[in-house]
């Protein structure tokens, strides 16, 4: 049976390499749906935590995973020979940025070259880690074809599809989520289409890989910008004694033409502060220059300076290094655990270096690592404990905090959320 016949039929076997963020997520989604998936990771401890049922994902229902371990449908293997086993295999690692601001793709490679190494006649496989304009088919499908000595579109097939996610949406998952795929010729775009139509409610077809690795940059791209602009908006209305969020609100009421977005403490997670960075880098290859990009990712550093900036206002003529600090929220946003690209982490970072001392609260991250120092949350906070420090910083706006409490015990407090609506003198705001 082809594989178009086997997606066809449900009879499918799916694979993903990579179980963090979006893997896991995904590995549930597809299985949910009655199709046998198994996790391919370099680490044993989330093979071992996958096969004992063991969730460690958000995102993810405790019991949902557990129960379709038990059904057979989730496993996960460090055995990348297996490989023959699955007929759709989903790349789903991780594509930080260095030093510089440049791709490293070395754990696309590193799968990649693991997947060709086993690769067999009718598999599909499918990028799906965020990456620049033509990274499947100049990085990705070489590697493929020399590895395995096959060639695609007669014996495998390649298509991109970026994951969409948003950790914490409550909304919308993997499952509701608009899918965008992009193969490198039309039957590639079709089956890894009919593979996703099998768990997702709707796909959408573009015409290459480079399309569809657009579209993801394009869509985080246009976030920055536009927080980022947000954010300048908020640095000339505090010179200005104007409160952004009021007028931010007032914009709000225009029925067209306008989009809100929200000053904070610079952007978080995998996708917005870093995707960007992809583009730019493509853009010097070809001699072209992002300035939007160069300017909006300017202004999002500086916006944890200026955090730290205003912390020393708020304590008036005590020092930061003489200071009892508490930080509300460590994670990149409200009401999840991630702490990837935190700007939480970064204000930290600078605190630090300032000589600042500083407890942490956030009900979703028990600990953390600062720079080799195990930090760990404390484990409520109330009135007694509010009032004993000389100034509270909100990083992080969690919905479980009682902010109405916090700004009626606190001495001083910077709030880079709005999450304490109520105007106060004691308040310095974004």
């Amino acid at each position: 049976m082809d594989l178009k016949e086997k997606i066809k039929q449900k009879k499918v076997v799916a694979g993903v390499v990579g179980m963090g963020y979006v893997g896991l997520p995904l590995m549930v989604e597809i299985a949910k749906n009655g199709i046998k998936v198994l996790g391919f990771n370099r680490g044993q401890e989330k093979v071992d935590k996958v096969n004992a049922g063991t969730n460690y994902i958000q995102d993810v229902a405790d019991e949902e995973l557990a129960e379709l371990v038990r059904k057979g449908l989730v496993s996960a293997t460090c055995d990348f020979s297996r490989i023959p086993e699955v007929d759709v295999i989903c790349i789903a690692v991780p594509t930080p940025i260095n030093n510089q601001k440049e791709p490293e793709l070395d754990l696309v490679i590193d799968a990649t070259k693991k997947i060709a190494k086993n690769l067999q006649k009718g598999q599909l496989v499918i990028l799906k880690s965020t990456t620049y304009p033509g990274t499947t088919e100049e990085v990705v499908l070489p590697i493929l074809e020399k590895e395995s000595g096959l060639k695609v579109g007669k014996d495998f097939y390649l298509a991109f599809a970026p994951e969409r996610i948003d950790p914490g949406n409550e909304k919308y998952g993997t499952g509701n989520t608009p899918k965008v795929v992009g193969g490198v010729d039309s039957k590639s775009t079709k089956l890894a289409a009919d593979f996703f139509r099998l768990f997702i409610t709707e796909v959408f077809e573009v015409s290459s890989p480079a399309a569809a690795e657009m579209t993801k940059i394009l869509e985080n791209t246009f976030r920055l910008i536009n927080i980022s602009f947000i954010n300048e908006m908020a640095l000339l209305a505090d010179k200005m004694n104007i409160d952004i969020w009021e007028v931010i609100e007032a914009a709000k009421t225009k029925p067209f033409g306008f989009m809100p977005f929200y000053p904070g403490p610079g952007l978080g997670g995998h996708c917005i502060p870093v995707d960007p960075y992809y583009l730019a880098y493509k853009a010097k290859k070809m001699g072209l220059k992002t300035s939007f990009i160069d300017t909006a990712s300017d202004i999002d550093d500086f916006m944890h300076q200026y955090v730290v900036e205003i912390a020393e206002k708020a304590l008036g003529k005590k020092l930061l290094t003489e200071a009892k600090i508490l930080i509300l929220g460590v994670a990149y946003k409200k009401d999840i655990n991630d702490l990837r690209e935190s700007p939480a982490l970064k204000v930290i970072e600078l605190l630090s270096k300032k000589g600042a001392n500083y407890d942490y609260y956030d009900p979703h991250v028990p600990n953390f690592n600062d720079n080799g120092v195990k930090k760990t949350s404390l484990e409520k906070i109330d009135s007694d404990i509010i009032r004993n420090y000389d100034l509270i910083i909100i990083l992080t706006d969690h919905s479980s905090v009682d902010y109405e409490m916090v700004l009626k015990a606190a001495n001083k407090v910077v709030d880079t959320r709005n999450a304490i609506k109520e105007r106060a003198e004691k308040v310095l705001k974004i």
